[in-house]
């Protein structure tokens, strides 16, 4: 029940930069805004599994082979984690899985993309972990402990897979002709949906305010993207490549790059479940936690007969 000197508590701890554990008082408006948040983070590195595995079998090396399926690796793991942080908030995965399923829970607009050739793999690391760097390094100090914790070890892989992405582009962007014109359409095709990942601009963002008061974001989604955008401009020249935005510019009076704007209407469509690939991941989602029912039945009876026979040893 909360209570002004309940609340004038809990605001003091985060003022002060005190982690709020599992346990602590905390407004249900706050377990809300984490279950919320974490969960979809969870959703997001589970769906996002399914562009990358695609991939898999068509890598060009056993090398390119072996990494992809690294990363895709730690995408799960990533997924674990997050849903274990939720879960301290009193929600089950059960009922996130559910939610995720019934499409009531979103997951980041990026993996309703198709990947059509190897070099989105490159661009998916580079702009898409990139972006995804950019948002949750800042995590690792959010006010939740369980949540910021997780995201230490999740933000050190990332980092793994934005250079990995970049030395793939970087090799392309070396190669044939061929090759330069994959990897100039792979970053044509995912710059602007990348930008889009930061989420609405702040003056439209229903959330920002609060998560900010509350330390679970440290900065805004246009302060974000803007560090993105200054970033991933420099960063292009050295593939010998192009942004493709024609308005691109670095402004000296602001000391960042000027940018053109976003197409908030695709951002939508995609968000509300009309991206290209919004109903091939969330079925193939749906078929995967199906087919894998044999498995959880089977450890929960395992886990049963052990705690059966512990007691009668």
């Amino acid at each position: 029940m909360m209570t002004d000197a309940s609340s004038t508590i809990f605001q003091d701890k985060i003022d002060q930069d005190i982690r709020i554990e599992p346990k602590d008082w905390m407004p249900d408006a706050y377990r809300k805004t984490l279950i919320r948040q974490i969960s979809q983070h969870a959703h997001s590195e589970i769906v996002g599994m399914l562009p990358e595995a695609n991939w898999i079998t068509r890598a060009p090396s056993l090398r390119r082979k072996a990494t992809l399926i690294a990363k895709v690796q730690d995408e799960a793991g990533h997924g674990l984690y997050l849903y274990s942080a939720a879960e301290t908030l009193g929600i089950s995965r059960e009922e996130m899985i559910d939610q995720l399923h019934s499409g009531k829970a979103k997951y980041s607009s990026i993996f309703n993309y198709p990947t059509l050739t190897w070099a989105d793999m490159g661009a998916i690391g580079w702009l898409v972990d990139g972006a995804a760097i950019m948002n949750q390094v800042p995590l690792c100090r959010a006010s939740y402990g369980p949540y910021a914790r997780a995201m230490v070890r999740i933000c050190k892989e990332e980092s793994f897979h934005q250079r990995q992405g970049f030395e793939i582009l970087l090799t392309l962007s070396r190669g044939s002709e061929a090759q330069r014109r994959m990897c100039q359409d792979a970053i044509d095709r995912w710059w602007w949906p990348s930008v889009m990942m930061f989420g609405p601009n702040d003056d439209a963002s229903p959330h920002t305010a609060q998560s900010m008061q509350w330390k679970i974001k440290r900065f805004t989604n246009d302060e974000l993207r803007q560090r993105f955008v200054d970033i991933c401009a420099e960063q292009v020249k050295l593939l010998g490549m192009t942004i493709p935005d024609d308005q691109l510019r670095w402004n000296e009076e602001r000391q960042h790059y000027d940018f053109g704007p976003i197409d908030w209407e695709e951002f939508r469509n995609v968000i509300n479940g009309n991206g290209p690939c919004n109903k091939e991941r969330l079925a193939a989602r749906v078929q995967a936690h199906e087919d894998g029912a044999w498995v959880r039945e089977a450890a929960l009876a395992h886990a049963e007969k052990k705690i059966q026979y512990g007691k009668t040893a």
